[in-house]
């Protein structure tokens, strides 16, 4: 086989699924102070790097991953067999810098590879701009940004070693003088755990210290699951007053469970910070008659913006345990990206509440947490889900007093966000019976 055909072939592997937790480290102030010594000096490494690989890109680019970082340490490190290293400058580094002298190995291998996917991002949105795509006409060049708040990342047995059952870590750190080892660091949380799943396998963390936390950045390598088909779907309606309706629907039609998820005491908590900022601002503007100041009310925003990511991460949570408990391979939703709300008032509290829907957010991480499960995602079109009744009866309308209420053309009134949920599954199952040119009809503004 020739090589081209090895390249093609290659390239059609599926990708690896790479999900991150987080390890939360308890540290004593003089261990954090070590640490971000360790952070600086990985900085000021890295920062010459950065200037040396944009000016040897051409050279570079062509190259696979492996053969860019010993292209550049041959370039930078002298050794017995590379007395004279092309780039004299960052000898000139060094000889300002005698604690570059030594540095580790690993982790200059990690600085070179850190360097290298900088600039090569900084080329790829540079080439983009030339090219025309841009955000706006008028849209300034990208720039190369080598001064970069990186954090290093630590190989194992070279710069890190775990303990019995993960539960203590050893880092090695530079102290100021030397690099040294720092032994029996209490690990407090893993994330989700996802490295004590079977078949799951550890990468190399990143060291993550600053002034509020010290943490490990934990990319786990997820073992692919193999879901069974079944002839049930998980379909979702993500709605304003639930935050979603849920129904296992049967190829046939059929009905097998429904849910309800609506978190209404996070939601009161949000909206009451909401209008908190809106009081405010609408006293400091009578009494000041100017804008709101850069940084007004940015504690409320921060505290309505977390609870908002926590009724999503609850959410999507929620509709997966659901998802499992049925042993269903796909969840359904409704293809809701670009959409925008077109009704209420501007300052309304109904603007205010289209305004904080987090649906994106919503299907961002279950398809995230679904695909770790093997299981799959699919976006249908969401046109006409709500406003037709799942019985077939014609169009629903919807009740005065209790707006979730539909009533159907026969009279019968139902939940109008479960009769949507039942559309969905219904329009999905119709588009895998009609085959790919309905799906893709239907699917075709779907975007993840």
């Amino acid at each position: 086989m020739s090589k081209k055909k090895t390249k093609r072939h290659e390239s059609k592997k599926p990708p690896e699924l790479i999900r991150t937790d987080v390890w939360d480290l308890v540290t004593l102030k003089s261990e954090k102070e070590q640490m971000l010594l360790t952070i600086e000096e990985y900085r000021k490494y890295l920062l010459p790097l950065v200037i040396i690989v944009n000016a040897q890109w051409l050279n570079l680019s062509d190259m696979t991953a492996k053969d860019r970082v010993n292209a550049v340490e041959r370039m930078i490190h002298k050794t017995a067999d590379n007395p004279d290293p092309k780039h004299r400058y960052f000898q000139s580094i060094i000889k300002r810098h005698p604690s570059h002298r030594k540095f580790p190995s690993y982790l200059r291998r990690a600085a070179i590879a850190d360097a290298i996917g900088i600039v090569s991002s900084f080329q790829t949105r540079y080439r983009e701009w030339q090219s025309g795509i841009r955000a706006r006409r008028n849209a300034k060049p990208p720039r190369l940004t080598a001064m970069c708040n990186t954090y290093p990342a630590l190989y194992k047995g070279q710069q890190i070693r775990y303990n019995l059952n993960y539960q203590t870590v050893d880092i090695k750190v530079w102290s100021g003088t030397d690099w040294v080892w720092l032994g029996g660091i209490e690990v407090k949380r893993h994330g989700l755990n996802r490295h004590l799943t079977d078949g799951n396998e550890i990468c190399s963390p990143a060291l993550v210290v600053n002034k509020n936390k010290c943490q490990l950045s934990m990319p786990v390598k997820i073992d692919k699951i193999n879901r069974e088909d079944s002839d049930y779907v998980v379909s979702v309606d993500l709605g304003i007053n639930n935050a979603a309706t849920c129904a296992v629907v049967g190829k046939d039609g059929t009905v097998k469970a429904r849910k309800f998820i609506n978190l209404a005491r996070d939601i009161d908590r949000r909206n009451q910070r909401r209008m908190m900022i809106a009081k405010k601002s609408k006293q400091t503007q009578n009494i000041t008659n100017s804008k709101r100041e850069k940084g007004f009310c940015k504690g409320l925003y921060r505290k309505s913006s977390h609870i908002n990511l926590e009724i999503s991460r609850h959410v999507a949570r929620s509709i997966v345990e659901f998802a499992k408990t049925y042993n269903v391979k796909v969840v359904v939703i409704e293809s809701l990206a670009g959409w925008k709300a077109k009704a209420a008032k501007k300052g309304s509290l109904l603007k205010q509440k289209f305004h904080l829907w987090c649906h994106a957010k919503i299907v961002e991480i279950i398809t995230d947490r679904w695909a770790e499960l093997g299981g799959q995602v699919q976006a249908i079109n969401p046109k006409y889900t709500s406003a037709y009744a799942f019985d077939g009866s014609g169009k629903v309308k919807r009740d005065k007093n209790n707006y979730s209420l539909a009533k159907f053309a026969t009279g019968k009134l139902y939940n109008a966000d479960l009769s949507a949920a039942y559309n969905i599954g219904a329009r999905y199952w119709y588009c895998i019976i009609q085959g790919d040119k309905a799906f893709s009809r239907v699917n075709a503004q779907q975007k993840f």
